[in-house]
């Protein structure tokens, strides 16, 4: 069921993102006259067609991807039998290059569209919700991979890259993390001291399970839901217990917590609790796993906001353009050889991890805002049988005044299709990889 949740969600997403990047070479395409032969979100084999008027609008079985089919233009059906006789008025080839320029920026423009309208979306309707860095009162605990850029447990985050910390949530975010030369400001012992993010640390964060979160805020808790017929529930813990110690150590904190129970996994411990004000004393045997059963409820206090239509407007576009804006700090890290392409690339079942097992209208509409950008970007690069491909050879077309030949951009947009096939070959077998090892 928990696959079937994600792959669910992952075909909803590309479903409706296809679909929209298509519909706008389609829209553009018959806006300028152009007959558009077949209109298709999936690959063949065919599941459903239907035809209305010049047009047969189609779903493929393949749903990784679509494609519009405009008459006269190389494509990747590369079927160019039609291209060997006079090109007619309603021809792709026939039409000025100004025209063939905005359809194929088409799909691409609305994709944009896209994404600046679903974060303007989730801003206006469910607002924000954050934790306030002054609500880390008791700084942080970091996993190895914090510990090994050289936090410690205690570490107070005051600012990023010179700036005042107000949301912690910002000690994730992709402008610190992608960044050059980027630094976290901590206070420890009553003095201030600079912690430099490596040029390789997404490629540790690669390595590490817990990836993100490198140093977790260090805040008490309470118990909250209790997971039926599970060690925590047989022991008698009740949501609102305050755990103090485990066998005499104190677990004010939940990393400390998560220590002892690492530290007696398999075996039995007393767990002193406070409940209602009052002391009580539980037994119980700790899972091999080194859990008892139940979530945690942070004592902390989070802020929410809610903005107005009008303030998330410039809200939602700079978030928009933020993923476009970490995408290419991303690439330029693997050109420089900072980061490995191989553990930063995804595929399908990347993505589809992304969505995760559980749905929420919230979180997937968030990953395909974010994912809207991406295949913004990404259809803009200028790879041929990409639409940055086509790009490029009509800006060539406007500048020079010559058109390349119909051999040449067949030519093209067969390389263009080996580099997309072997490119995606190596996101599955990376994604699957990932998966084994």
């Amino acid at each position: 069921m928990d696959i079937l949740i994600m792959v669910g969600q992952l075909l909803l997403g590309l479903t409706i993102l296809v679909g929209l990047h298509e519909l706008g070479h389609m829209l553009t395409a018959k806006w300028f006259g152009m007959r558009v032969e077949k209109y298709a979100i999936g690959f063949p084999p065919k599941v459903f067609s239907k035809k209305i008027g010049e047009t047969e609008y189609m779903l493929g079985a393949i749903p990784l991807g679509g494609f519009v089919k405009i008459t006269g233009m190389v494509d990747e059906s590369l079927d160019t039998e039609a291209l060997k006789q006079e090109p007619e008025p309603y021809e792709f080839r026939a039409k000025p290059a100004w025209q063939r320029l905005i359809v194929m920026m088409g799909g691409i423009i609305v994709n944009v569209i896209t994404g600046i309208v679903i974060f303007i979306a989730l801003n206006y309707y469910y607002g924000e919700s954050y934790l306030p860095a002054s609500e880390v009162k008791y700084g942080v605990q970091p996993n190895e991979i914090g510990q090994d850029i050289g936090f410690q447990t205690g570490d107070k985050i005051v600012a990023l890259n010179g700036k005042p910390l107000e949301k912690f949530d910002d000690v994730y975010s992709m402008d610190m993390l992608l960044g050059r030369d980027s630094y976290y400001t901590i206070e420890r012992n009553g003095e201030q001291v600079k912690i430099p993010i490596p040029a390789d640390f997404m490629d540790r964060m690669a390595d590490n399970k817990e990836r993100m979160f490198f140093v977790q805020p260090r805040v008490p808790f309470v118990v909250g839901e209790v997971a039926p017929n599970s060690t925590a529930s047989k022991a008698g813990l009740q949501p609102g217990d305050y755990i103090k110690t485990v066998n005499g150590e104190s677990t004010q904190f939940f990393s400390e917590f998560q220590a002892a129970m690492q530290k007696y996994a398999g075996k039995p411990v007393t767990i002193e609790v406070e409940r209602s004000s009052k002391p009580v004393t539980l037994k119980a045997t700790v899972n091999e796993d080194g859990t008892l059963g139940f979530y945690q409820k942070p004592l902390v206090e989070y802020a929410t906001r809610d903005y107005s239509l009008g303030e998330s407007i410039p809200l939602g576009t700079n978030q928009a353009f933020g993923v476009i804006t970490a995408n290419l700090k991303g690439f330029g890290k693997i050109f420089r050889g900072e980061v490995s392409a191989s553990k930063s690339l995804s595929g399908p079942i990347g993505i589809a991890q992304i969505f995760g097992d559980t749905f929420n209208w919230y979180k997937f509409w968030s990953i395909t805002g974010m994912l809207s950008m991406v295949l913004a970007f990404m259809n803009f690069l200028p790879i041929p049988a990409l639409d940055g491909g086509h790009v490029v050879f009509l800006t060539y077309e406007m500048i020079s005044g010559r058109k390349p030949s119909d051999n040449f951009l067949e030519n093209a947009q067969k390389v263009g299709m080996v580099l997309l096939l072997g490119l995606m070959a190596f996101a599955i077998f990376n994604d699957v990889f990932k998966i084994i090892f």
